[in-house]
């Protein structure tokens, strides 16, 4: 467990998170890839100074076949909010909001450090203020009767861990 999350970070979230909050719509834990071990979906943390919640945001390397979801969207909607593409230690990736959920510190396994200089990940921060904004739209959207706008439950998570929060008080 990650004792003090920072909000702007990348982590990983434990598999106790699936086995309290079981939804078909999370994107799973792969512990291992290619035959070697290493963490993945890696999350993108965002802080929610309403709740006291962070919601995390997955990555995926998939980029084209997420340009190509995002771009019908885009035709549709005339906007896409729900994957946006920036860099992340150099390579373009896909950041996934329409694939958030809620979280707690408890539920963070790791942060997600770059093996060459050992420091944490971060994003551009150009980039982490469309990230940000394009978040707090999506959240407001759900939380105002568009909860279709993400994958999981995230309503009904949120509610589980504000309760559980609360009652730890």
């Amino acid at each position: 467990m990650v004792a003090n999350p920072v909000a702007g970070y990348f982590y990983f979230i434990s598999d106790k998170f699936y086995s309290d909050f079981p939804d078909p719509y999370l994107m799973p834990n792969k512990e291992e890839g290619d035959g070697q071990a290493h963490n993945r979906p890696c999350y993108y943390a965002y802080s929610d100074g309403k709740t006291g919640l962070y919601w995390v945001i997955p990555i995926s390397s998939k980029v084209e076949k997420f340009r190509k979801i995002a771009k019908n969207k885009q035709k549709k909607y005339g906007r896409c909010d729900t994957i946006l593409f920036g860099e992340v230690l150099g390579r373009s990736s896909a950041f996934l909001i329409q694939n958030m959920f809620p979280a707690t510190a408890e539920y963070f396994e790791n942060q997600y450090i770059n093996s060459k200089d050992g420091v944490p990940v971060r994003v551009d921060g150009a980039f982490e203020k469309e990230l940000k904004r394009s978040a707090q739209r999506v959240i407001a959207l759900v939380h105002n009767g568009h909860p279709e706008l993400v994958f999981p439950n995230a309503l009904e998570i949120e509610r589980k861990l504000i309760k559980e929060v609360s009652e730890d008080d």
